[in-house]
């Protein structure tokens, strides 16, 4: 990744309405949410979260995939871990990092009483 598309990608989700989405389809995984759920869960208004859709989508980390009569989005996750390798290379004053411990994705388990 080159550091004008780090930069582009940052802008998009240095909004907190946009970042909000953005967490929220990384939430709900690779399946993604409709454009009127995503309106739900945020609360806002389509013609507004259009606009927002679209910046998200034009700096890749949101792809639009039609299924039927909506559109599903879905978080970029190769974009993401692409942002992510880019502002970590060289971290830790160009010692390796720590590898991490625990799965990214770990679900919690419910203890019955």
């Amino acid at each position: 990744m080159q550091t004008n598309d780090a930069a582009r990608i940052l802008s998009a989700i240095g909004h907190p309405i946009r970042l909000a989405i953005f967490r929220l389809l990384v939430q709900s995984g690779p399946a993604g949410l409709s454009a009127g759920d995503i309106a739900q869960a945020v609360d806002m208004v389509p013609s507004s979260l259009s606009f927002h859709l679209k910046d998200l989508a034009k700096s890749d980390l949101v792809i639009a995939k039609p299924a039927g009569r909506f559109v599903m989005y879905a978080a970029n996750f190769q974009v993401m871990s692409s942002l992510i390798a880019f502002l970590t290379h060289d971290c830790c004053g160009g010692n390796p990092c720590l590898p991490m411990t625990e799965p990214v994705c770990q679900p919690q388990t419910t203890h019955k009483a």
